[in-house]
């Protein structure tokens, strides 16, 4: 049996189509997903919780890192027909799910294929939104928090779903290293919605 997992590159698991259908703030969405990636049958709690606790204003550029089959970028197009969405995924399999998902939904968007920040280090985002991989290790995800400090515009801010059992208060201690204000905005059904923002200059 093929050792994938959703952050693996090329999935080698066979096929298995599934269709996950959600409504957020008074929009119905159709997802198309697939095996080897994360949360194939349903909308996970946590992706959930972060989006039901965005601001009722969001704009400028926004970036879904670690996008899955799209969710949270079609989710927020579709809400924010104004935002500039970016989705990215280390997935093959997830960022083909996306731009299809994108494209049912009639959301816009750029849809690339990156190892973490590596392909986007370049850019610049006005709103991060990440549910981070937490089975890829915290050496892994403390480096994605840390690039991602590095590609928000002025003003601009990231925001995370981590489980408080899976080390949300430990990644907030860290977070603190990369941002001047990190802040818990909710905490439900065992998530903290967590937001950082101002950088510090790293030497």
């Amino acid at each position: 049996m093929p050792n994938d997992h959703y952050y693996t590159s090329a999935p080698t698991s066979a096929h298995k189509d599934a269709t996950v259908e959600c409504d957020y703030r008074g929009h119905h969405l159709i997802f198309h997903t697939d095996s080897g990636v994360f949360s194939r049958t349903e909308l996970d709690r946590g992706t959930e919780v972060l989006l039901d606790t965005l601001p009722d204003e969001v704009s400028g550029s926004v970036l879904d890192m670690g996008c899955g089959w799209g969710v949270i970028g079609v989710a927020v197009g579709k809400h924010w027909p104004s935002c500039r969405i970016s989705m990215a995924d280390i997935n093959q399999r997830a960022c083909a799910l996306s731009r299809d998902n994108a494209r049912l939904n009639g959301v816009e968007a750029t849809v690339i294929e990156s190892d973490g920040y590596v392909q986007v280090l370049d850019e610049r985002y006005d709103l991060i939104l990440q549910n981070p991989p937490i089975r890829a290790g915290k050496a892994v995800i403390y480096q994605m928090f840390a690039d991602a400090s590095h590609c928000l515009n002025p003003g601009g801010e990231l925001w995370l779903v981590i489980r408080k059992q899976q080390g949300a208060p430990s990644a907030m201690t860290y977070l603190r290293t990369l941002f001047e204000n990190v802040e818990a905005v909710e905490k439900k059904s065992g998530f903290w919605i967590i937001v950082c923002k101002e950088p510090i200059a790293q030497a």
